[in-house]
């Protein structure tokens, strides 16, 4: 134990424990979970865990291995847990080996099959959080809770709800898991693909929504992408063959390097063309594009979120906004397309298609989508239209879709970016006709 200095503290002891708690939780509930095999059960131990350190760190100071410690105490949890529900343990066949192990007084082998395939426990624990039997919302509450290790408020903060509304999703998921009898295990053979995209499509919606809020005061919350990459890295180190895996994370590492970059003093947006590049993080770029390589390297059609990547290292390559690469942006535009067809895919091509070969180019595509059902509230939709138009000197008919724009979307920021193009619109337009 190293119980001298200033991190005998409470506080400091807390602000450690809290740290440590957020990278070893997971690891510790999804072993938990294989050992007691309920993840109710597992997350209250794992939350006694917790207690037992806050009550006894600052008493005895934090330990040399915090990590282990936590992981050791979980075990004897688990052990205590199976004694005291002995009767219960034996109806169920997974666990009657656990029982007799402890029973029997082999704690070393017991300790021993707790550690066995832990990075498999934690497999499980993603694709059980992430099972497509539950709702997105669902999905993503209950991922952010058992592997991201926030509280239910954080959780709530993060997606401006209330804490009500985040207990009650994972609640409910945790119920339709045990309904479904969804088992602790990781696909395999055809069914791996189906739920893998499942998994990566709640981590990438949880770090669009740090990325780019749709609601609230900020234009983005940092948080919520350092969970998504955090889980993303995770992933791939468990799954290292998974060429979709490497592309998300790769996209996300790119996207994450220009968060400095996109908020201005005041916290207003700025846009990807404006951004100061000497303010995005190479660290992340590079560790983006290794990732990027690494999905390349497994051969194979590129996945959506390969695709995507690819498009962010077009941008990440450039010095400048002039130097980027729009033709190829365009033709990967076109690939993604084709294999994940989306309205808000094709808007996404218009813009490119308007850099590479012109502003009316791209208006003519955003002229189809102005019919698209999906895109009807979508605020990008028309905040697209007014830079085109802008372009092309419409400027009455621009700031019209920027009005529009800003009546649409939910995010203050982003709402005053667009009032601020509708007016200079406006002014463009007062400057031109004097």
């Amino acid at each position: 134990m190293s119980a001298t200095g200033n991190l005998s503290t409470t506080d400091a002891v807390h602000n450690v424990l809290s740290a440590v708690w957020r990278i070893e939780s997971a690891q510790i509930i999804a072993t938990l979970m294989r050992t007691v095999g309920d993840i109710d059960v597992a997350e209250e131990l794992a939350q006694d865990v917790l207690v037992i350190a806050l009550e006894q760190w600052p008493k005895t100071g934090i330990p040399d291995k915090p990590g282990a410690w936590l992981t050791a105490t979980a075990r004897h949890r688990a052990i205590d847990w199976l004694r005291r529900n002995a009767t219960l343990v034996r109806k169920q066949s997974a666990l009657v080996h656990q029982l007799e192990l402890h029973q029997a007084g082999q704690e070393e082998a017991f300790d021993a099959a707790l550690e066995e395939n832990m990075g498999d426990d934690l497999l499980r624990l993603i694709f059980m959080t992430c099972h497509p039997v539950l709702s997105t919302e669902a999905r993503v509450a209950l991922t952010l809770r058992l592997l991201g290790g926030l509280t239910t408020e954080e959780i709530a903060r993060a997606f401006l709800t209330s804490k009500t509304t985040i207990s009650q999703r994972i609640v409910r998921a945790k119920r339709t898991l045990a309904a479904a009898r969804v088992p602790f295990e990781a696909p395999h053979g055809a069914e791996m693909k189906a739920r893998l995209s499942s998994v990566l499509e709640v981590i990438y919606l949880i770090f669009n929504e740090g990325y780019a809020a749709t609601a609230g005061d900020n234009w983005m919350r940092p948080l919520l992408c350092e969970e998504a990459l955090r889980l993303g890295r995770i992933l791939a180190e468990l799954t290292p063959q998974e060429a979709e895996v490497h592309g998300l994370v790769a996209l996300m590492e790119i996207q994450a390097s220009r968060i400095r970059a996109r908020v201005g003093p005041s916290g207003e947006p700025i846009l990807l063309l404006e951004q100061n590049r000497a303010r995005w993080d190479w660290l992340l770029i590079n560790r983006g594009l290794a990732a990027l390589e690494r999905a390349e390297r497994l051969g194979g059609a590129f996945g959506p979120y390969t695709l995507q990547a690819a498009i962010s290292a077009c941008h990440a390559r450039a010095r400048t906004a002039e130097e980027t690469d729009w033709t190829r942006i365009a033709a990967l535009y076109d690939a993604l397309a084709q294999i994940a067809p989306s309205p808000v895919v094709e808007l996404n091509r218009a813009v490119a298609v308007a850099m590479a070969y012109g502003a009316a180019a791209g208006l003519a595509i955003v002229d189809e989508l102005t019919t698209e059902p999906a895109l009807q509230n979508y605020h990008l939709l028309p905040g697209v239209r007014g830079d085109l138009l802008t372009r092309l000197g419409r400027l009455d008919e621009a700031r019209v879709e920027f009005e529009r724009a800003a009546a649409l979307t939910g995010n203050e920021r982003e709402r005053a970016l667009f009032l601020e193009r509708a007016c200079a619109a406006q002014r463009d337009k007062q400057q031109t006709s004097s």
